[in-house]
């Protein structure tokens, strides 16, 4: 049983630092590598053949579930042009290697940050230092109809994870 509770952990704290990777790298440069994106999609894809369960233990069909909804959820964003491909690919892949409880607390949790951010981002934008502000120009608020989400995808993914376990 510590073995497993070990092994959760681990992959757990894996998928944080794959949500924080993507968070850094969209809000620096705008976009999100296929590395990043595919990657822990084929990772996900081959374990889940392997071993007949997701990186955390859910089902085929929870799975499946999942990465429909992630569909449902980022398709429309995408083709309206309010979301970019590799957002897209993003929810595909926490899909893939979670469970649809995940995605959704992750896209859910998301949203509310990002009307935090909408609300207080420009308060909270005055007050980092300089340096911190170079480092990670997209999320100034004069970028409001154009901000990166793997930032916001990151505060829901650890939110969820958190939640859940």
């Amino acid at each position: 049983m510590m073995l497993e509770s070990d092994t959760t952990c681990l992959v757990l704290l894996g998928l944080l630092a794959w949500g924080l990777a993507c968070a850094v790298q969209d809000a620096r440069h705008g976009r999100l590598s296929n590395w990043l994106t595919l990657g822990l999609g084929a990772a996900a894809i081959g374990y889940l053949l392997l071993t007949g369960e997701s990186f955390i233990g859910a089902t085929p069909g929870a799975v499946t579930l999942g990465l429909l909804v992630a569909v449902a959820l980022s398709l429309p964003g995408y083709v309206m042009g309010k979301m970019g491909a590799g957002d897209v690919k993003l929810l595909a892949a926490l899909a893939l290697s979670s469970s649809p409880y995940h995605l959704l607390g992750t896209v859910a949790v998301a949203a509310l940050v990002t009307l935090l951010w909408a609300l207080l981002g420009p308060l909270c934008w005055r007050r980092l230092p300089a340096p911190a502000q170079r480092q990670l120009p997209l999320m100034a608020p004069a970028n409001r109809d154009r901000l990166p989400y793997a930032p916001f995808f990151f505060c829901g993914l650890l939110a969820s994870i958190l939640y859940l376990y």
